[in-house]
């Protein structure tokens, strides 16, 4: 399993150089100069010192290497075109932590609930707890993120006034943009965990232990659940990253100074180091979720552990 784990890091690493390095000259390809609306009411010699200051007067190539160096040396994505003076690494380290903080609430929200109701739906299958949490799961696919935070919004500000609408500060700024971002994962868990629980209690083992007369709490938490759940664990690390980079609608509305935010503007205002930075930074989120789901899988199932230790 070490050996595995030793494996997939360098891949991670190897995965994180190339979007770095296809982002990097993406950015740089783009027509138009990214300065221009900085610099164009200045003298010529303040343009010039402008983009000397930004290495913006040597070839790509030449930037490309001084950024990974800075990159691999002083872990420094650079300095914000559009907000002389503020740091990329710093701005990204900084905003994340609020958008991991709603982030972390919404999954950990949808993987208990999503996971509870779809054994629910299972175990009362075409029966009306059933159908609800089917109910339930349709609109958490079909209907947007920002149609339920619209709707949170107005029933819970608007019409009883007990949440406030939008800002951060404590506790209670992060339970309605927890909950728009959490319906969405409650859904999927919902529906992949009812379908894979009808598919383990029809096995022998299952049959085998009712017949010994193992309780339903046990064999629910023991025998029901840590087979079911392997398959749920699949989705987990695409469905952290995308609390994190399908969190800019729901930063926008609630007004949350999260990375989203910045990443938006960043573009607007065609900050290409703000952007790059904000890019490896998701990139890096999510191949370390797909890290972390491949050691889950070791974890609920030491069958794998044996398998890669044998590769």
């Amino acid at each position: 399993m070490g050996r595995y784990i030793v494996k997939r890091i360098i891949y991670m690493l190897l995965t994180l150089f190339i979007i770095t390095t296809i982002t990097f000259f993406l950015m740089h390809s783009i027509p138009g100069d990214p300065l221009a609306h900085m610099a164009k009411n200045l003298p010529e010699q303040v343009k010039a010192n402008y983009y000397k200051k930004y290495g913006l007067d040597q070839p790509v190539i030449v930037q490309y290497g001084k950024f990974l160096k800075n990159v691999f040396t002083e872990g420094n994505l650079g300095e914000s075109l559009r907000y002389p003076g503020r740091s990329v690494t710093e701005t990204v380290l900084n905003n994340s932590k609020v958008s991991g903080r709603v982030g972390v609430q919404a999954i950990s929200l949808g993987i208990v609930i999503g996971i509870t109701l779809g054994i629910i739906a299972a175990l009362f299958r075409n029966k009306w707890p059933d159908y609800l949490v089917m109910f339930i799961a349709i609109l958490g696919v079909t209907v947007p993120s920002f149609i339920i935070a619209s709707l949170l919004q107005y029933t819970f500000t608007v019409k009883f006034q007990l949440l406030p609408t939008t800002g951060w500060g404590d506790m209670k700024h992060t339970i309605l943009p927890t909950i728009a971002l959490a319906f969405s994962p409650i859904a999927t868990y919902a529906r992949y965990m009812r379908s894979n629980v009808l598919e383990v209690i029809n096995q022998d083992y299952i049959l085998t232990a009712q017949a010994k007369g193992v309780g339903t709490f046990s064999l629910i938490t023991k025998h029901i659940l840590r087979n079911a759940i392997l398959p749920v664990i699949t989705i987990l690390g695409p469905q952290i990253a995308g609390i994190f980079t399908g969190s800019f609608v729901i930063e926008r509305i609630f007004g949350i100074p999260g990375l989203g935010s910045y990443y938006i503007t960043s573009i607007n205002d065609r900050d290409y180091t703000m952007i790059i930075g904000t890019t490896v930074f998701y990139a890096a989120i999510f191949v370390v979720a797909q890290l972390v789901t491949d050691i889950l899988y070791g974890i609920v199932d030491p069958r794998i552990r044996v398998s890669n230790d044998n590769e």
